[in-house]
């Protein structure tokens, strides 16, 4: 497995693990006429997933997270020729009511649900809005969703949610600045404001991720609309690479998540 998965990189222990399964799931769908499916997945996951399918040469999947532009999703592999159908993905959708005048976060929801002993990977997005929440999980952990009546001290009425979700454009805090050339570290200390040499450090010690995929290098050259990603940070985009300074210095916009 190790020469089969080369072409990946440098992969944790836990990506070795999944790239594993998928070459299996691979071979389950072709050989075995079975359709497949992933519990839920990161976007980094979701990345890895996507570069062992195209080795593959597999092309009949689809990610799928309950509502379109769905973070976490689940993975389904579908025999050659089989219809690709969203019905048939293993996702429940739990809508949470509460009080209006009760604050409540995505950590105090994804805090419940693991206190149930309900596992990350069968819990995706969790969209929270004034009064209510819904949650996307595995269809097997939904009985045991179902059942929550409170939410740290706020009460909770638990119920299946079958309407469309609509979810709004997610909010930014534009950052500005010059950097001498597009290379990882010089925008990520524009973006986390922190010098080069700190930016570096984040970078060698696996704590940055470009596209959802761990980047080691710190001159990994950079274009418009790249995601970076830092752990203890938040989330980037590289949104406008603009003109030239008169010093030669390039202007860029990053927009962090927020």
């Amino acid at each position: 497995m190790k020469n089969s998965l080369s072409f990946l990189g440098q992969l944790s222990d836990e990506d070795k693990l999944l790239a594993g399964r998928m070459t299996d799931n691979v071979r389950a769908c072709g050989e075995k006429y079975e359709t497949v499916f992933t519990f839920f997945l990161d976007e980094h996951q979701q990345a890895l997933c996507k570069k062992v399918l195209a080795s593959e040469c597999f092309d009949n999947y689809l990610f799928w997270g309950g509502y379109e532009g769905a973070q976490r999703c689940v993975l389904g592999m579908f025999p050659p020729y089989d219809t690709v159908s969203k019905d048939m993905f293993p996702i429940k959708a739990v809508g949470f009511s509460f009080r209006k005048n009760d604050t409540l976060s995505h950590r105090d929801f994804l805090g419940c649900l693991m206190s149930l002993g309900i596992e990350r990977n069968t819990v995706g997005d969790i969209v929270v809005s004034e009064g209510q929440a819904v949650a996307f999980v595995y269809k097997t952990v939904a009985p045991t969703v179902l059942m929550s009546e409170k939410v740290g001290r706020v009460g909770v009425k638990a119920f299946e949610f079958t309407e469309e979700i609509t979810v709004h454009e997610p909010n930014f805090v534009s950052l500005s600045g010059t950097v001498a050339s597009l290379r990882l570290d010089s925008v990520l200390s524009v973006a986390l404001r922190l010098s080069r040499e700190k930016s570096a450090s984040l970078i060698r010690n696996g704590s940055v991720q470009v596209n959802h995929v761990v980047s080691l290098l710190a001159d990994t050259k950079l274009v418009q609309d790249d995601v970076l990603s830092v752990k203890g940070y938040g989330k980037f985009v590289l949104t406008d690479v603009g003109s030239l300074t008169k010093k030669n210095r390039i202007h860029i916009i990053v927009n962090k998540y927020i």
